[in-house]
């Protein structure tokens, strides 16, 4: 090496995902397993969702997170996002490319997902949810029940084929909660989680119990007619921000993962990715036959 040249450092490549949502946006960076697929989630942030920030406040929030955990930007190889909020999507679309110079896979109508969707109109479904459902089979195999605790409360079936069946679709426990609140003018807001006992002596114990349990009953009352109908090997997974608080106390929840949709859009892109490149080696098959 010539004295006073700089080696350029060897970047290990990463692919970056997201999942916007209502109310949260996770985040997350995969690092490269050197074969074209990705196995170690090296990051992973939860912000709020804001319809409002621009292009450049977006791209300038990722760039200090990907700084703070010690991330080259450069690096990222590829983005995939899920969301379900249409209004974003422009704005996230200029935001990688302009500040990761890449063009992001969003999930969304014809996109390689591996799984068919049984549902009347496949158009309708949350890009989360065939996420969601994508990763629960891959990981855990069918049939199969996904609890994605967010802004609603989603159960999403999956066969014992990995076919996506439908589900069921409930107001979250948080929006429950502030219509209580915003309905009732002398019941205080109190956080959301397990009492020390059922019978409530405050009214902040009452709010707490009838919050937790009551949602804890929706939960499993809904899974008790789903697991009847699709028999009773069928595994329950949950995640989102609440599945650990009610995971624990439900019956009918066997897993709790926090990384199920990261997971689940890490799949899904190599999925597609593996589809562009068998295109392009057939492309060129052709081409050599032709000559």
């Amino acid at each position: 090496m010539e004295r006073g040249r700089i080696q350029p450092r060897l970047l290990t490549l990463m692919l970056f995902v997201l999942d916007v949502g209502n109310t949260n946006t996770v985040a997350g960076v995969f690092r490269s397993a050197g074969n074209g697929g990705y196995t170690t989630l090296v990051a992973h942030w939860r912000l709020g969702t804001n319809r409002t920030q621009t292009v450049d406040e977006y791209g300038v929030l990722l760039r200090n997170l990907f700084a703070m955990a010690e991330l080259e930007p450069s690096a990222i190889d590829g983005i995939i996002v899920s969301s379900v909020v249409p209004p974003l999507d422009s704005t996230l679309r200029e935001v990688c490319q302009r500040y990761f110079g890449s063009k992001p896979l969003f999930v969304e109508p014809g996109i390689k997902t591996g799984m068919p969707i049984h549902y009347d109109n496949p158009q309708e479904v949350g890009a989360d949810r065939i996420v969601n459902g994508v990763a629960a089979f891959e990981k855990y195999g069918g049939p199969c029940i996904v609890v994605d605790f967010g802004t609603a409360t989603t159960f999403d079936c999956v066969s014992n084929k990995g076919e996506y069946l439908g589900g069921v679709i409930s107001p979250g426990i948080g929006i429950s909660a502030e219509a209580l609140f915003a309905r009732t003018a002398r019941l205080p807001r109190v956080d959301i989680r397990r009492p020390e006992r059922m019978i409530g002596s405050n009214t902040v114990g009452s709010l707490q119990s009838g919050l937790f349990y009551g949602y804890l009953g929706l939960v499993d009352g809904i899974l008790e007619r789903l697991v009847a109908e699709m028999g009773q090997g069928t595994k329950v997974v949950a995640t989102g921000g609440l599945a650990s608080l009610i995971g624990k106390e439900s019956k009918y929840i066997s897993t709790v993962d926090d990384f199920l949709t990261l997971d689940g859009l890490r799949i899904i892109w190599e999925r597609n990715a593996k589809k562009t490149a068998d295109a392009a080696a057939g492309a060129q098959s052709k081409k050599k036959a032709r000559t």
